[in-house]
């Protein structure tokens, strides 16, 4: 690319990934870029099309676009997201915080009444829960637990950024005899619950680049996050303590059959934006 300007470079984009993605989403990836190199608004793809890029920042757009035509996700290639209204650092290593999840979120916020609630977060991949939570409620003493190491590096950037202190614990959720030093208020988790019959239907970039372990289950146990972490909630909860999860959508009477099978009296399921059943809260 020699001398380009905005516009050629949303022609550009346009041309070499129309065969791979959607017109609309094609503009948001130049956006993204673009607000990551130069700070720009949605507006300024607009006002600033004449704009001269760079030599150096040509080639870092040359180089999103060779990414992106291979399916790596947009905030791979910049190194972060936005989650909440915060920057999240993410890699491959931790999945890429959806919009779901910010309303499982909002539902804890806006339902806690506690002070100083303790909080856990099980399986907390890029931290955004915890770090949400403890933003939003920050007399809240909070922890998370993730068996992958890499993950927890990842997390605890994310808190150190974002200027919140969160206990990150490598622990495993599906060992039974874990040892407990402190009860909780509010349990939360977003477990792996795609079911393997359902990656047919899903995209390269989730695929090829999020981890499969912190996306799936066998199809014959389903639940078996939803299992193990609802009985240790059972026990590590305080009384009247609340267990929220985000589920899979195909499996939410499941979901909630198992919850009180595990000691939950009152257990609520709640739709998504988008229509889907996707979480769920169960009180002691």
């Amino acid at each position: 690319m020699n001398g380009i300007s905005v516009k050629q470079l949303i022609n550009n984009f346009n041309k070499q990934l129309q065969p791979f993605y959607p017109q609309e989403e094609i503009r948001n990836f130049v956006w993204i870029i673009l607000e990551h190199l130069l700070n720009f608004s949605r507006t300024d793809l607009l006002l600033k099309a004449d704009y001269f890029l760079s030599e150096s920042e040509q080639r870092y757009c040359e180089g999103a676009l060779q990414k992106l035509k291979q399916h790596v996700p947009i905030q791979h290639i910049i190194g972060y997201t936005e989650f909440y209204g915060l920057r999240f650092n993410v890699n491959k290593h931790v999945l890429i915080p959806r919009p779901e999840t910010e309303e499982l979120v909002q539902w804890i916020i806006r339902e806690n009444k506690l002070a100083n609630p303790s909080i856990l977060d099980v399986g907390t991949g890029s931290g955004c829960i915890p770090v949400i939570l403890k933003k939003h409620i920050p007399q809240a003493s909070v922890s998370a637990w993730d068996i992958s190491a890499q993950a927890l590096a990842v997390a605890k950037s994310n808190a150190q950024i974002n200027h919140v202190e969160v206990n990150f614990e490598l622990q495993d959720a599906l060992q039974p005899d874990i040892e407990l030093e402190i009860k909780y208020d509010i349990i939360v988790s977003n477990p792996p619950y795609i079911r393997a019959l359902e990656k047919e239907f899903m995209q390269d970039n989730v695929l090829k680049y999020e981890p499969h372990l912190a996306l799936f289950v066998q199809d014959n146990d389903p639940l078996l996050f939803y299992r193990a972490i609802s009985a240790l909630a059972a026990r590590a909860l305080n009384s009247n303590g609340v267990l929220y999860f985000e589920i899979n959508e195909a499996l939410g009477k499941e979901t909630c059959d198992l919850m009180r099978q595990a000691g939950f009296k009152e257990v609520e399921l709640r739709k998504d934006i988008f229509g889907k059943d996707r979480m769920v809260k169960g009180c002691l």
